[in-house]
């Protein structure tokens, strides 16, 4: 084939879906889902036995949430299905309150459970044991100090369980026992059960062996013990039972070769946890493990019947799932390079099966990119994973394209459907994604490679996956973007600044440009957490040779390097990147006459979630690059980007 496949509009690839994150509830009767309301993602309910062929109208479901500032992303049931439950921010700054609405009461408004302005929500726990009440992590008596409360759905009454005198960085909690996690000298982690009266140990964990937190953590549905991930002793993490009487860690599942698909679904709730949960009694049903695609190992006897049933109704992976209380009837939806989220209803008594909708129905699959895994070797001899996708109906060879990095950087790509891959492929470009060292999910090895190498050997890898790709005649290597978002933002400036004669432009989106304001301006509630990531592997700026050494690796130190035209964008609430890390990047870029074009969104934070911001955005990146690689656009330039380019980063939305 020679001819490209017909152009599909960045509306048709971020619009939200029609249907999304359908949840059954506890007596099997209903199902909670995502759909648009005035163009926000917000909470509908109807019968699990509707005709689903039928629209989301007042005859056959109920809106029960109505917010039209804010796309809702997920929610949850009770264990005794009264309520849903979902978290909300506002414009992205990240402080997430708990709210609740009553499925059976739809026109009530949504009632904020945690009305406390400045504070975050971390966490919420429901015990199966305790349905109308909910333990809450959040820092409502000072900023810097997460506190455990117990919550009353019903009535919204606050019960203090625990104050944090600290050093707590994160709770757990049962009717019956409080857990306590804190932070020791030099990153270890310890677990206490805790008391008013004292704290007894548990069990530590090297900091060494983590990034984040030991992850998966879950209480056992008895309450007396913890499911968590474990490496010790090996490079791959696994399934351990930890006694919380004893301490003792028993090993209870592993994998050969894959890790346990963690930490990614805990930082990132688009994804499913690498536990499978009864949604009713928190029994574990079964685990999920990730290479090239996913494993899954049936843990409960009931579940080894059902899983069999589930995975035969795609070829894809199985992604969310939940059931009733008797697990008889489930609701399930799959991950797929090119038809996603496809859910189906599955009765286990019956058999019975039924597709209740796609997510994009819009979407053809044969029209989208096959996204292909595969494994290189880096100059250093390290296995290096990406994936490459390559555009439908071109001949794949002296393509241009987008090299395209993930943040974090501790996370991880993987076969799936991406919108924004999609968009790159079916504008003719090819799109390598790289799991450099650091990325998560490829053994502790490889993420600890990353130690001290930002703007090194990280960069050393994407630099080795694109030779690879130009070696296989894939890659105009005159014709090479890179872009990324988070950590793949910084990478991106990094790219354009220490190899200038490797890319033709460079995409920053939410990018950190000076890794010693990154690790200073940690916002007070997660400062006890970032021992084991940003100061063991970025540095610790209060140190004056590690400053020196930081400064040397941020692309703020090395703009007169730059040459390519970059593209950069951020939100204006972001907590976690501040925007003045685009800021200097622009002013300084502008300053040597260095093109640049800066799309500054007033109303998001670290990730653009509402569909209008996000057709924004991409409307603005594809014309970048088809300006600057040949690539494809759409008809007509989006007047934001002009006026964000010439108005010195103002929103261009003002006035909304």
């Amino acid at each position: 084939m020679t001819s490209a496949s017909e152009l599909i509009t960045v509306e048709e690839f971020f619009t939200p879906p029609t249907r999304s994150h359908a949840r059954i509830s506890p007596d099997g009767t209903k199902v909670a889902y995502l759909a648009p309301w005035r163009d926000r993602l917000n909470v509908f309910v109807r019968d699990v036995d509707s005709d689903w062929s039928t629209p989301d109208d007042g005859a056959h479901a109920r809106r029960v949430t109505a917010d039209s500032r804010r796309s809702i992303e997920s929610f949850f049931w009770t264990a005794d299905g009264r309520y849903l439950l979902f978290q909300q921010d506002a414009d992205g700054d990240e402080n997430w309150h708990l709210h609740r609405v009553d499925p059976a009461r739809p026109e009530e408004p949504a009632v904020d459970l945690t009305p406390f302005e400045g504070v975050r929500v971390t966490d919420a726990h429901l015990a199966p044991n305790r349905p109308g009440t909910a333990f809450v992590q959040m820092n409502k008596r000072r900023p810097d100090l997460i506190d455990l409360f117990e919550l009353d759905l019903a009535t919204g009454e606050l019960t203090t369980v625990a104050e944090n005198p600290g050093d707590v960085i994160h709770w757990l909690s049962t009717p019956d026992r409080v857990l306590a996690i804190t932070m020791a000298e030099g990153g270890d982690h310890v677990l206490w059960e805790w008391t008013a009266a004292a704290r007894r140990l548990i069990a530590r964990f090297p900091g060494t062996e983590m990034v984040y937190a030991v992850v998966p953590m879950v209480l056992t549905a008895d309450g007396n013990g913890l499911w968590i991930g474990s490496t010790r002793g090996s490079d791959r993490t696994r399934l351990v039972r930890l006694d919380l009487d004893t301490g003792e860690q028993i090993d209870v599942d592993s994998h050969p070769v894959f890790d346990l698909d963690t930490p990614r679904p805990e930082v990132d709730p688009r994804y499913p946890s690498s536990l499978i949960l009864h949604p009713s009694t928190g029994e574990l049903l079964g685990v999920r493990y990730l290479g090239a695609r996913q494993t899954i190992h049936a843990l409960d006897p009931h579940f080894a019947a059902v899983l069999p049933r589930l995975a035969e109704l795609s070829d894809g992976d199985l992604g969310h799932v939940s059931c009733d209380a008797t697990a008889q009837r489930w609701i399930v939806d799959f991950t797929h390079d090119r038809d996603p989220g496809v859910t189906w209803f599955y009765d286990h008594a019956t058999g019975e099966t039924r597709r209740l909708f796609r997510p994009f129905p819009h979407l053809d699959p044969a029209r989208l990119a096959p996204v292909t895994p595969i494994t290189l070797t880096t100059r250093d001899g390290l296995d290096l994973p990406c994936h490459l996708t390559l555009p439908v109906g071109l001949e794949p060879r002296d393509l241009p394209t987008v090299v395209l990095l993930h943040g974090g950087p501790w996370y991880r790509d993987s076969w799936n459907y991406d919108p924004e891959v999609q968009l790159l492929a079916n504008r003719g470009y090819a799109v390598l994604q790289v799991d450099f060292r650091g990325s998560t999910g490829y053994g502790k090895a490889h993420t600890r490679a990353a130690i001290g190498q930002f703007a090194g050997r990280m960069h050393d890898d994407v630099i080795d996956a694109l030779d690879w790709s130009i070696a296989q005649g894939h890659t105009d290597p005159d014709r090479v973007a890179i872009y990324g978002s988070s950590y793949g933002g910084y990478a991106a400036m990094v790219g354009a600044a220490f190899t200038p004669d490797r890319f033709a432009a460079a995409v920053s989106y939410t990018g950190m440009s000076d890794l010693t304001d990154l690790v200073r301006s940690v916002v007070p509630v997660a400062r006890r957490a970032i021992e084991n990531n940003y100061l063991r592997y970025i540095g610790d700026p209060d140190d004056p040779g590690q400053e020196a050494d930081m400064l040397a690796r941020s692309p703020i130190s090395r703009v007169e390097d730059i040459t390519a035209p970059m593209l950069l964008i951020h939100g204006a609430n972001d907590v976690r990147v501040a925007r003045r890390h685009s800021d200097r990047m622009v002013e300084a870029l502008r300053a040597r006459g260095i093109e640049v074009e800066y799309l500054l969104n007033e109303h998001e934070g670290h990730w653009f979630i509402n569909s209008d911001s996000r057709i924004e955005l991409y409307r603005t990146l594809e014309h970048f690059l088809a300006r600057h690689l040949g690539g494809r656009s759409q008809t007509g330039r989006p007047a934001v980007a002009s006026r964000a380019a010439s108005g010195g980063g103002q929103d261009a939305r003002d006035g909304r």
